[in-house]
């Protein structure tokens, strides 16, 4: 199933939004990524003998949030004119959603343009963005869906968290490989429903369908009351996971927005 328009889902708030983008947890009552440079940062051990340098590892991806609710999009590092724009509220479900971008490549701060992965069609598309109007943020998650598998891999750096089985799209309203990042989250309010309890929207969509129920054929990924159709290809492009599975990744692990997604045929 494809993520409809608003109706069906509701945004989470703007605060808990910020704070699973920004913190990379849902409450306070969790560690905060505000915490954790300190496990990931270059670390220095003295003795009277010895000094001892331990390089930080490499994020598993770089994120920039737009400062704004609108951003304008640049088909080159270079061109003048904006070839686009990218509003909260039209590409993504809701205002008070944050415009997030996955880096295609490696961001250096000094850069006045970032390329990024852009959440439009047709998949894969790219683009630039002023550096001075976004924020870079390091996200060391990264997850992986196995479509033949019918399974779904999460990671922090090289440590698997997640290895579970999924539903993926019909061969009719296949799931669309290739590479995408989350760029939403949203709570369906009926928690029994289709949807299940909550659902990432990503920056992907369907290459069947061009609408789906009032929306624009985003790919989810999602809970499901229909958890016996879990393993098959039953959905119409969506990946589907039991609720408690889904309800791990956003209450438990926090998986910020702009987590790179692998869709493997």
């Amino acid at each position: 199933m494809l993520l409809p328009r608003r109706r069906p889902l509701r945004a989470l708030g703007a605060a808990a939004l910020a704070a699973i983008l920004a913190l990379g947890a849902c409450t306070g009552e969790r560690p905060t990524q505000a915490d954790e440079p300190d496990s990931r940062a270059s670390t220095t051990t003295s003795s009277s003998s010895t000094t001892t340098t331990t390089a930080a590892p490499e994020p598993a991806a770089r994120v920039a949030q737009a400062k704004a609710p609108r951003i304008a999009v640049f088909a080159t590092a270079t061109d003048p004119t904006p070839a686009q724009e990218i509003v909260a509220g039209v590409d993504t479900s809701a205002e008070t959603i944050p415009i997030v971008f996955l880096v295609a490549d490696g961001a250096d701060p000094q850069d006045d343009r970032i390329h990024v992965h852009l959440p439009v069609r047709p998949n894969g598309s790219t683009g630039f963005v002023n550096r001075a109007e976004v924020d870079l943020i390091d996200v060391p998650y990264r997850m992986e869906v196995g479509l033949t598998e019918h399974r779904i891999r999460v990671y922090r750096d090289e440590e698997l968290l997640v290895d579970e089985p999924v539903g993926v799209g019909r061969s009719d309203r296949p799931t669309p490989g290739g590479t995408y990042y989350l760029k939403e989250l949203l709570q369906p309010p009926d928690p029994t429903g289709p949807y299940g309890t909550y659902a990432y929207g990503l920056s992907g969509f369907s290459n069947v369908l061009q609408s789906f129920n009032g929306g624009t054929g985003v790919i989810g990924i999602h809970g499901t009351n229909e958890p016996e159709a879990i393993g098959t290809d039953v959905s119409s492009g969506c990946i589907r996971l039991h609720n408690d599975v889904i309800e791990r990744l956003v209450e438990e692990i926090g998986l910020p927005l702009g987590t790179p997604v692998e869709i493997q045929a």
